[in-house]
């Protein structure tokens, strides 16, 4: 499994959905709801273990690092799109985490008002 593809893969994804979202609900506006959205993995072995620190040596290769919690990882505003508008963040939070599902990766978007 080649990480650096499946991440380039995700982000693609994400900025293509939070792009059309923007553009087709918001009519290009950055208004409404502000806020954060990203997404979240929980790793599928213990950290202790090879196959955990090998999983997450390859989060970490994807980018996503360690939330606040320390039992989940996470990658703010994977799509990168530059606005405050929680929905676009969000639409492109679930792509990321939709492409990471396909490829085995047990991934969930997130979000929160501002």
């Amino acid at each position: 499994m080649d990480v650096t593809l499946i991440a380039k893969e995700a982000e693609a994804a994400a900025f293509e959905a939070a792009d059309k979202f923007h553009k087709e609900v918001n009519g290009g506006s950055d208004r409404y709801p502000c806020g954060f959205a990203w997404v979240k993995v929980r790793p599928a072995n213990k950290g202790n273990t090879k196959a955990g620190k090998d999983e997450r040596r390859l989060l970490e290769k994807m980018g996503l690092r360690k939330d606040y919690t320390g039992t989940a990882y996470e990658k703010r505003n994977p799509s990168r799109y530059m606005c405050q508008n929680v929905d676009t963040l969000e639409a492109g939070a679930r792509a990321y985490a939709t492409v990471l599902n396909t490829h085995g990766i047990n991934a969930f978007a997130e979000s929160r008002l501002d």
